[in-house]
């Protein structure tokens, strides 16, 4: 899948740990219903492979990719269950030849001015400001603006639904990242018909 592809399904990439491989298939379907149709499983724990697997078999219209992708080995794992593209915490020229040998999609995680130059120098131009609200948040972005204008962000950590809109404002935000949109404690409860209001209740705040 394509980076274009990807940034433009949804404005709200769902960043979520499956600890009940039983929880897969149903999330994804809840998120479908809610009108995303693309989320994260982070390689956080041991049933993240499988439930990406069974969300890519059983839920053909969810785009579903791995994140927390550290290494090649973990890319290598993540594309051989059926992620469409996988986001990590980091950048390294590890994982960016690794992404080009095993041909999928990267999305690495950037935190200063010099892992920017990193990616931009290797093409790519899409990465994950993370933890965004520890780096920075809103006026890293701004200051990234100048020196990188090519240059466009997911931010991820600490954007929720109350500061959400302030990122998206930004011209070199094309998304958000956040696991705010499926609570653990939902998740645990099963509350899937909540978690699809929740992601009804995001995407029509941003359109206000």
């Amino acid at each position: 899948m394509s980076i274009e592809k990807i940034i433009g399904l949804s404005p709200i990439i769902p960043v979520i740990v499956i600890k009940d491989v039983n929880d897969a298939v149903p999330l994804a379907k809840a998120l479908l219903a809610g009108g995303i149709d693309i989320m994260e499983v982070t390689l956080r724990t041991n049933t993240a492979l499988k439930a990406i697997e069974l969300i890519a078999k059983e839920v053909p219209d969810m785009n579903v990719g791995a994140g927390t992708v550290c290494n090649e080995e973990d890319l290598i794992e993540a594309k051989k269950v059926g992620a469409k593209f996988v986001f990590s915490p980091g950048i390294s020229k590890e994982l960016i030849e690794a992404s080009h040998i095993h041909e999928i999609t990267l999305v690495p995680g950037v935190a200063t001015a010099s892992e920017v130059m990193l990616a931009q120098n290797n093409d790519i131009f899409f990465c994950k400001l993370f933890p965004a609200s520890i780096v920075g948040g809103i006026k890293m972005l701004k200051a990234l603006g100048g020196p990188f204008p090519k240059m466009r962000f997911c931010p991820t950590g600490g954007v929720n639904l109350d500061n959400m809109n302030e990122f998206l404002e930004l011209e070199n935000v094309l998304c958000i990242g956040g696991s705010w949109i499926v609570p653990d404690y939902m998740l645990k409860n099963k509350e899937f018909d909540k978690i699809t209001q929740l992601c009804k209740e995001g995407l029509e705040k941003i359109k206000e």
